[in-house]
């Protein structure tokens, strides 16, 4: 059967012209930026928690004169226990690279505290992140709680469901029910689970975290609770929940050493 040129370039045409969906939320602004998050969870022996952390704070000095620590804290629930979990920022892939080297050649740092402290732990996880392009990292007024929620959005990316997020992240910001630190987007570590031949879909990338401040865990209840009976987060929530595959969370004390308080 043939199809004549006219019907064929109009065809073309209209392939060309379809118009992509676009978000505040999508990809690009953020690759843009090379500046990364590195999410690293440790789980401990059991009783060797305060052991560790009693070593890691005679130590941190040599760590962070390789790369900046934005928070270290203890895991108090939520998961596994003797748990700690920590974020350290990147320029980007060149510079973790030069940081691990360095690392590496530290006699000091893997004598001092990475040999005999690798004994201590049980498990390490790391996961790379950025922050969204409508999100910047603030600082706590005072010393406080955090809490790191950890949302699988379904498949599609945040072109699908972006802009229903940050409507229910901002939401509870807009009306202080909380006080946002950071909103996070996975690039590499735990990912939406679909997988082919070991290689993630480029739509799987539906991992986002978002680290919250309260004073104290009393009153991120209260203001939890509050939340629930508002009817601008819940009508914000609701429409957000449409994109939702899971949720998970982790109440989070900072340690005496982490720049976050």
């Amino acid at each position: 059967m043939l199809v004549s040129r006219s019907v064929l370039t109009k065809a073309l045409a209209a392939r060309t012209l379809t118009p992509q969906v676009c978000s505040s939320f999508a990809t690009g602004p953020r690759q843009w930026d090379g500046t990364f998050y590195e999410f690293r969870t440790y789980c401990l022996k059991p009783s060797k928690m305060n052991e560790f952390l009693e070593n890691f704070k005679k130590n941190v000095h040599l760590r962070t004169a390789h790369s900046e620590l934005v928070g270290y804290w203890s895991v108090e629930f939520g998961g596994r226990m003797n748990k700690v979990f920590h974020i350290w920022k990147y320029d980007n892939h060149t510079h973790r690279t030069e940081v691990r080297k360095a690392l590496a050649k530290d006699k000091e740092w893997q004598e001092q505290f990475l040999i005999p402290n690798l004994a201590l732990i049980d498990k390490q996880e790391s996961e790379i992140t950025y922050l969204v392009p409508w999100c910047k990292l603030e600082k706590p007024p005072k010393e406080g709680v955090y809490e790191l929620v950890t949302f699988q959005m379904k498949p599609g990316g945040p072109a699908l469901w972006g802009d229903a997020f940050k409507r229910a992240v901002m939401a509870h910001v807009n009306l202080g029910y909380s006080k946002l630190v950071g909103v996070f987007h996975t690039e590499y570590g735990a990912l939406n689970r679909g997988t082919i031949a070991h290689f993630f879909y480029e739509t799987a990338k539906d991992i986002v975290h978002a680290l919250w401040w309260n004073e104290n865990a009393d009153s991120r209840a209260a203001g939890r609770h509050q939340s629930h009976e508002d009817p601008r987060v819940v009508a914000a929530v609701r429409e957000s929940v449409n994109y939702l595959v899971s949720q998970q969370n982790m109440l989070l004390i900072p340690t005496s050493f982490s720049p976050l308080k």
